[in-house]
């Protein structure tokens, strides 16, 4: 296996323009060639003309006679065509989703997009056994609209958060897309704003398991040629995105895995990598929202602490809190305000655990905390002064919360998926009577 240099998979056949022309000349070229974005060349320099741009421009009626020159549009990274593409998947974290692919002299040679990079990946280095639905939980939360929203507001939204993509709904299952091409499609013909965005998404939406493996949602994207998976339960409802950017930087980890079977090809590249392999760790490690661990790496410290409890004799306990009526939350103040909440909870819980304990977010509001060398009655003792801590605890937006508990102990033999059942049915307990209280099952 050859791992390319971004020459080779780059595309030579790039539209771009002046800094100097008009802003005028630069959308007309955009809407004759449906591109959402657009190449602007500045002396060695290369800047990127997007959609939010054009947005922008019209929302702040700014004279489209004026020279490209006078906008701060973003510059676009550039790398030289003979780095092999290990070299450049760093710049997989920038927002921009392009490279620009330079000569020697530095002039221009072509464009590389994350698409290029997704579809340069061997399929058969990936792991089969890899769902998507664990992906789901290191994945940025995705945009879901009502397909009543109206169109003009939805814009607002995508620049203020810069969104690519926005999901419309209807019963929690995906109706219609609204991306940036769309966008332009808009734009292009001047529709009415104030209609709802259930006139201008694109539909039916093509949907991918969350079940399936990393290997199947990257073949789809190759098929299909599209930037994103939308992901749905097996009722089709909406589960999450996962990007292609996403998809790229888990697959890097594996690639990082063959190493030792191209000593020579990638020798020089060995320090780099060592550096990249850590950050990819703990990516995939920890959920991307609180930066706590995610449930695989959970499970991995749970079966370290549970040989560490029997060899030195200790006791062990768990505990689940769940947050109170957080729907009504997210409902009545959205989703980014209810993101801030899971945030400054799991800030609040961290300043108030040890060191050795090992807090997990298990996914949505439920938080998973591993007790080691305490018992019971010291872990219901903990879980009711959590719960006193986050009960008097200001969240910026929302004011106070509160939150539920389900405490239990560690048994010898205990999985971990016993464990968790028993402290479900304790912190189901703790709902029924009545919520902000704790409860303890043996």
């Amino acid at each position: 296996m050859k791992f390319p240099s971004i020459g080779e998979i780059a595309t030579t056949s790039v539209v771009s323009i002046d800094i100097d022309r008009t802003i005028a000349e630069a959308m007309k070229m955009m809407f004759n060639n449906e591109h959402r974005n657009l190449i602007v060349r500045d002396g060695n320099n290369f800047r990127i003309l997007r959609v939010g741009d054009i947005l922008n421009i019209k929302i702040q009626n700014i004279d489209l006679q004026k020279s490209l020159r006078e906008l701060d549009l973003a510059v676009v990274q550039t790398a030289h065509k003979d780095k092999n593409i290990l070299q450049i998947v760093d710049y997989l974290n920038c927002e921009i989703e392009y490279i620009c692919v330079v000569n020697d002299d530095g002039s221009f040679y072509g464009l590389v997009a994350h698409a290029d990079i997704a579809s340069s990946i061997d399929p058969d280095t990936l792991m089969d056994n890899f769902c998507l639905q664990d992906f789901l939980k290191l994945s940025r939360r995705a945009k879901w609209v009502n397909k009543n929203t109206k169109t003009m507001d939805l814009l607002q939204e995508m620049i203020k958060n810069d969104f690519e993509s926005v999901i419309v709904i209807e019963n929690f299952k995906p109706i219609g897309i609204f991306t940036t091409k769309d966008v332009v499609r808009v734009m292009k013909h001047n529709e009415d704003l104030e209609l709802n965005i259930g006139s201008y998404m694109s539909s039916p939406v093509d949907t991918i398991s969350k079940d399936c493996s990393m290997k199947d949602a990257l073949e789809f994207l190759k098929l299909k040629r599209y930037k994103r998976v939308v992901v749905v339960d097996e009722d089709g409802k909406m589960s999450g995105i996962i990007t292609q950017k996403e998809l790229i930087s888990l697959s890097y980890s594996r690639w990082a895995m063959l190493i030792k079977e191209h000593h020579e090809e990638l020798s020089q590249l060995n320090a780099s990598l060592l550096y990249k392999n850590k950050k990819y760790e703990v990516m995939a490690s920890t959920d991307a929202l609180t930066g706590l661990y995610n449930r695989h790496k959970f499970s991995e410290l749970y079966n370290s602490s549970y040989l560490t409890m029997e060899q030195r004799g200790n006791v062990m306990s768990l505990m689940i809190l769940d947050i109170d009526y957080f729907k009504k939350i997210n409902d009545t103040f959205g989703h980014g305000i209810g993101d801030g909440v899971l945030i400054q909870i799991s800030h609040a819980l961290l300043k108030n655990l040890r060191n050795i304990d090992i807090i997990c977010r298990w996914g949505g509001e439920e938080f998973v905390v591993l007790l080691p060398a305490v018992d019971l009655n010291q872990a219901t003792f903990l879980a009711e002064k959590l719960r006193e801590s986050i009960e008097i605890f200001e969240i910026d937006m929302v004011g106070r919360v509160t939150a539920s508990f389900g405490v239990t102990q560690v048994n010898r033999g205990d999985a971990l998926e016993a464990v968790v059942e028993r402290a479900d049915k304790a912190l189901y307990e703790a709902k029924a009577s009545g919520r902000n209280c704790v409860r303890a099952n043996f």
